[in-house]
């Protein structure tokens, strides 16, 4: 069963014990030794084979080439046997901490892999990279490797399911920081004490503004989630050494609630396993088909269907109207009113994160593809830019309040299509999920995973490369300390020296 931790702000003279906190609850699951059900093993595997897919389409682009330099850059500590970088040669490794770094912008560059969604917004695939890291450096076997992931999974969605962070402006990686640290400390076998005072460092380390995701939307995009990944190694590290964090981090007068969510009178009921409760919470996440935003993920697959069934000249469109949820229309859609999501020279990271242009695209083309729709002659084709500023979102009361169910059943990241055109007639369409979603036209299964990793790491791994990983990876609660440390990809000679290796102070 679930139990409900009741999460509110204590004054300093309560002198809230350790054993009321947050951070307490949160490090007794990570210390609980329960067994991981075999579906969620399953869908542990997909998740590793779908981060590296990603991690493999990014390895020559300059935010990723850049913070693999700097973990290249940086030798193994002394007291293990280091981590591999995505790309490079198996024996070349760097310190954990810069492997979690360099793998975590690989694996979220191209915004790609795995979500959930509820009171806030997550990628839990972003637990993997440093917990992986960190089971490399110290010689962890494929089983512990799995109960780690299986932690950080279920913190960061347990998390996201109670406390929005994105409300008050405070990015979503505050939620990361505290599941890496309490996955890490799954992995390594430890006690309570030193995994509480982990996950308060890791948390204390890792809030930050939203601004990384709004206006002309930076590479640091890429890299926030790998810095919470990284704080996490550092946060365990500090703490195995005796080291102490702020306390109570969230409960605390001054602490996170109180100062940067909902303040002195705020409450949440926070759902977390139960001492012997099986964490299975990774099953409640859902991954992408398409290289874009989640919320864009039902509206491409909608676009698609409509790019078959009619044509849409700009000059007979009188104006595109996507109906749906708060979330889609204020953080992706018109209702930011940021100017950059209708401008064709915009980053592909502020297109990524723009529900007009990327309907737009879809319904032109009839597909997506993670490089080619997004290059700068597709964006300022003189018909795209025409249709793309017809193009805006409205918010839908029931969209949003599907959005927000706790039902899954009827969760919904989609919404309504109005095109009126310039005859007078009007088009309307609705989706409530993606394609690829759990229930979705076409789930996403192991071989979707197998073969979205083929198509995008073919380009930069040699045939036996893609073979050899996915036989570790589908092999993964059984593999050996060796083979935990060959859990990498390499690329083929050349690919990596195309990217560049710019310099830095290291």
């Amino acid at each position: 069963m679930t139990v409900l931790h009741h999460l509110r702000v204590h004054r300093s003279d309560e002198n809230l014990a350790r054993e009321g906190q947050l951070a307490w609850h949160i490090a007794e699951v990570a210390a609980d030794p329960v067994e991981v059900d075999a579906d969620v093993v399953d869908m542990i595997v997909n998740r590793v084979i779908d981060n590296a897919a990603v991690a493999a389409a990014s390895l020559t682009r300059a935010p990723v080439s850049a913070a693999r330099q700097q973990a290249l850059d940086h030798a193994v500590s002394v007291s293990g046997s280091g981590s591999t970088i995505f790309g490079c040669l198996l024996e070349r490794r760097t310190s954990p901490e810069w492997a979690a770094w360099a793998n975590g912008v690989a694996v979220r560059e191209l915004d790609y892999h795995d979500t959930f969604l509820a009171a806030e917004y997550s990628h839990p695939g972003d637990n993997i990279p440093p917990i992986l890291a960190v089971a490399q450096h110290v010689g962890a076997d494929g089983a512990a490797l799995v109960r780690g992931i299986a932690t950080g999974y279920e913190i960061q969605i347990d998390l996201v399911r109670a406390i929005s962070l994105h409300k008050h402006k405070i990015d979503h990686v505050a939620h990361l920081g505290p599941s890496a640290a309490a996955g890490i400390g799954t992995l390594l076998g430890l006690p309570v004490e030193t995994i509480h005072q982990a996950v308060g460092q890791a948390l204390h380390t890792t809030t930050a503004t939203r601004q990384s995701r709004k206006g002309e939307i930076s590479t640091w995009k890429a890299h926030a989630p790998a810095f919470a990944g990284k704080m996490a190694v550092e946060a365990v590290d500090r703490a195995m050494r005796g080291e102490t964090s702020p306390s109570p981090i969230y409960e605390g007068e001054d602490g996170v609630v109180a100062w940067l969510l909902d303040g002195p009178d705020a409450a949440y009921d926070v759902p977390l396993p139960a001492a012997g409760e099986p964490k299975r919470g990774i099953l409640d996440s859902y991954t992408k088909e398409h290289s874009a935003e989640y919320q864009a993920q039902a509206w491409i697959d909608l676009a698609r269907k409509l790019h078959n069934e009619a044509s849409f000249d700009p000059a007979d469109v009188e104006s595109i109207v996507l109906h749906t949820s708060h979330h889609t229309h204020y953080v992706i859609g018109s209702g930011a009113n940021d100017p950059q999501k209708y401008d064709p020279t915009a980053s592909r990271e502020t297109l990524d994160h723009s529900i007009p242009y990327i309907f737009t695209v879809a319904l032109q083309d009839g597909a997506w593809h993670h490089v080619d729709s997004y290059l700068p002659e597709r964006a300022s084709r003189d018909d795209t830019v025409a249709l793309w500023h017809k193009v805006t979102t409205a918010e839908d009361a029931e969209w949003t309040r599907r959005y927000h169910s706790e039902d899954p059943n009827e969760k919904a990241f989609g919404g309504r299509v109005e095109i009126r055109l310039t005859d007078g007639s009007v088009i309307e369409d609705e989706i409530a999920v993606a394609d690829a979603h759990p229930l979705g036209a076409r789930p996403f299964a192991r071989e979707d995973y197998i073969r979205k990793f083929r198509i995008l790491a073919e380009p930069v791994l040699a045939p036996e490369e893609i073979d050899r990983f996915l036989d570790l990876a589908q092999r993964l609660p059984e593999l050996t300390p060796e083979e935990v440390q060959q859990l990498s990809i390499v690329a083929k000679p050349g690919v990596l020296a195309t990217s560049p290796a710019p310099k830095g102070l290291f």
